[in-house]
């Protein structure tokens, strides 16, 4: 399939000549006069490359690049520049351009460097796709995210891996406990032994020791035969414990006992059975605060939380949607034999406007349905189920373009001053308009002038 790009440029004879050039060269072509109508286009069509002229009324071309790196972030940009600012185009490729053009462009320079970046393009795709190969091999597998919280995440999740100690997650559900579980375990010295997940609250409180610490023949009504329980079943890998928060308080001191001894007595048994396993426990209630009241052991709360490791929900890491919407497409389409390569923009900004109470898993749940009922490459709002169309239109979703342009441009403004320190001048200058013309346009948009930096705080 030909690759599509959109020409942006307030003079009509260069964004008509690009055009032509490129549609010769067999690419898919169109062009907008200016950023604010290249935004709603970016809002509707997935573009691979954008070509676009910096200095523009309205919207210029940095506004641009960083306004739809957010709802289209796998699209190329070009940045076309004046000699006299190419300074301007080297900020860009700061703040995520692939590649700038000098005016006036050379024909041949152009596709030469449009062909080097679909190729790029690409490659990447590849390459993406080797890394999730490789993760399958780490222990990383499903664990996606490129936000500060994620990051945090994984940098924890390294640092204690290779360790023995004992881990509490938190996170609320959807959020991935077990897949860091499954991390931590592929990542340390035990990833040969077994990794033995058992969920707490899902078992009855009166068969639960005997599945934790197994049980001698005779012991109870039932019990025809002599069961090793998971405390040994786990023996040298890592036994994971979620929802440990249900755990009865008698098994509590049961389990504090066999961490802290490394050996625990079966039910009806009198002889201690020694074990070595690692303990990864997860929970979505606040255990500190149930230690107060007496609902959970405080020496077992300290001895499992030797390293906390606190999940961000899907709510509070919207950067990673895009590319766990792409994984869960990659999975699906490979389950289903579809041939479905992404979402278009319209459903990318949907899915970043939802509120994800079930977290990951109701994303991937979102993403299976649509998958079934995709009729083209690209999945389309259409595709989705209703509820979540109609929820995010009550919600006053789709905004205007102009007040989405007015969100950016305050967000925008917003950004550079604090970048500058809350220094006004300095900020007008970075933003190239006059420092009344900054203040007016705060004035504006609601920004306070006086105080700033007090009334952020």
């Amino acid at each position: 399939m030909s690759a599509k790009i959109l020409i942006v440029d307030d003079e009509k004879p260069i964004r008509d000549s690009l055009k032509i050039l490129l549609s010769e060269e067999g690419y898919i072509t169109e062009v907008a006069g200016d950023g604010e109508e290249a935004f709603q286009k970016i809002q509707e069509t997935t573009y691979d490359i954008v070509i676009t002229d910096i200095k523009m009324p309205k919207f210029d071309g940095i506004q641009l690049l960083e306004a739809a790196s957010k709802i289209s972030p796998e699209t190329f940009f070009i940045i076309m520049t004046a000699y006299a600012s190419v300074k301007t185009a080297i900020d860009a490729l700061r703040q995520g351009a692939y590649d700038y053009l000098i005016k006036p462009v050379e024909f041949d320079d152009v596709i030469l460097r449009v062909k080097r970046l679909i190729d790029y393009k690409k490659l990447a795709t590849e390459n993406k796709i080797l890394r999730q190969k490789i993760s399958s091999d780490t222990g990383f597998t499903n664990l996606i995210g490129k936000s500060d919280s994620m990051k945090k995440v994984f940098s924890v999740i390294s640092q204690v891996a290779p360790t023995n100690s004992n881990v509490l997650i938190y996170g609320k559900s959807g959020t991935g406990k077990e897949l860091v579980a499954k991390a931590i375990h592929h990542n340390s010295l035990r990833k040969d032994k077994i990794f033995l997940p058992i969920n707490c609250g899902a078992i009855s409180e009166n068969l639960i020791e005997s599945e934790l610490f197994g049980h001698k023949k005779g012991s109870f009504t039932g019990a025809s035969d002599d069961k090793q329980g998971l405390f040994k079943v786990a023996d040298g890998g890592t036994l994971f414990l979620d929802e440990i928060g249900e755990l009865p308080l008698n098994l509590q001191v049961k389990l504090l006992r066999a961490i802290e001894d490394r050996e625990f007595l079966p039910v009806g048994g009198v002889k201690a059975v020694s074990t070595d396993v690692r303990i990864i426990a997860a929970t979505n209630q606040d255990l500190f605060e149930r230690t107060k009241s007496n609902e959970f052991r405080e020496d077992l709360y300290y001895r499992l939380n030797v390293v906390e490791i606190k999940l961000p929900t899907l709510n509070e890491r919207k950067d990673d949607i895009p590319l766990l919407v792409n994984y869960f497409i990659e999975k699906f389409s490979k389950e289903m034999g579809k041939r479905v390569v992404g979402v278009n923009n319209e459903t990318m900004k949907l899915l970043l406007s939802h509120d994800w109470r079930g977290g990951v898993r109701e994303l991937e749940n979102v993403i299976e349905r649509a998958l079934i009922f995709a009729t083209t490459e690209y999945i389309t709002v259409n595709d989705l189920a209703e509820h979540l169309r109609i929820g995010n239109l009550s919600a006053g979703y789709p905004n205007p373009l102009k007040d989405a342009m007015k969100d950016f441009e305050k967000e925008h403004i917003l950004k550079t001053i604090r970048k500058f320190d809350y220094n006004k001048e300095e900020a007008s200058k970075a933003l190239e308009i006059g420092l009344s013309s900054l203040y007016r346009k705060m004035d504006e948009l609601g920004i306070p002038t006086k105080s700033l930096k007090g009334d952020e705080d």
